[in-house]
């Protein structure tokens, strides 16, 4: 129950921060953009405090710390695939306007009888 109160506190704060930036339309933009990041920075470390929150942090570090695994592609083996993908979107391209021009010729001139 604890961990709800608290979640919707921070919910709360988040939308403080957000009605803070249209209350102080009068105010300078630096204000009002540090209203929400006040709000958000509040309700994040809220949030943090619940269960629920501390599940999703540690997901969070754990997702970046398998992103820092991810072996990429280096350039040239980058550059053989998008060949390779322009080279197949161009043949099936010249096969679906083959396509295209025969079944057009068979339709039009051999069943319908019509010459252009």
């Amino acid at each position: 129950m604890a961990d709800k109160i608290k979640f919707a506190l921070a919910l709360l704060l988040l939308v403080a921060g957000i009605v803070g930036f249209y209350l102080l339309s009068e105010q300078a933009m630096i204000l009002r953009v540090l209203a929400v990041i006040a709000g958000f920075g509040l309700s994040a470390a809220v949030a943090w405090q619940t269960e629920p929150g501390r599940q999703f942090f540690d997901f969070a570090k754990e997702a970046a710390n398998e992103a820092k695994k991810v072996v990429w592609p280096t350039q040239k083996e980058t550059l053989q695939t998008t060949g390779l993908v322009f080279a197949f979107v161009f043949i099936m391209a010249v096969f679906l306007w083959l396509t295209d021009k025969s079944l057009e010729w068979v339709l039009y001139e051999l069943v319908l009888g019509w010459r252009k």
